[in-house]
């Protein structure tokens, strides 16, 4: 049996904070085939490429939101959401404060040490899993205009 050829791409990435360097170095890039298919011709493959890829979530994501649900675990309990209803407007409310407050230039809730941007995609989980359980109070107010407003409002391109 031929063993297909893999070819990596490399490139020098810089990764920096506004505090100064995080990470420097050389980025090893596996390149895919073009044509699609998988060389193992395992029938999995087929079937599990229809489905949604949850390899193109970054890693570094899934561990930031990974302390924000720990934190929210110890102050409020495993999934409470999912024992008891909870409102939108409540979750909300929270993600804004939080991306409020990272915008302002603060990286870390002082409550938590855990970053604003993963206290984000915390509330927004809640939300999505609370809706999917039947469990979320949707206390929104009546649809608005936005969607016609930034449509309106969006600047042609050259």
């Amino acid at each position: 049996m031929d063993t297909p050829e893999v070819t990596y791409r490399v490139e020098h990435k810089t990764v920096t904070s506004p505090s100064g360097v995080l990470s420097s170095g050389p980025v090893f890039t596996k390149e895919e085939p073009h044509s699609g298919a998988y060389p193992d011709n395992n029938p999995k493959a087929v079937l599990g490429t229809a489905k949604p890829s949850l390899s193109v979530i970054p890693p570094v994501a899934i561990f930031h939101l990974g302390q924000a649900m720990e934190d929210g675990e110890k102050k409020y309990g495993l999934m409470n959401w999912r024992e008891n209803q909870v409102s939108a407007s409540v979750y909300y409310n929270a993600a804004l404060r939080h991306l409020m407050a990272w915008w302002d230039g603060e990286q870390k809730a002082s409550d938590s040490g855990v970053h604003h941007l993963a206290h984000v995609m915390g509330c927004m989980a809640i939300l999505l899993d609370a809706e999917s359980m039947g469990n979320l109070i949707d206390d929104r107010p009546r649809s608005g205009m936005l969607p016609a407003f930034i449509k309106a409002n969006t600047k042609a391109q050259s």
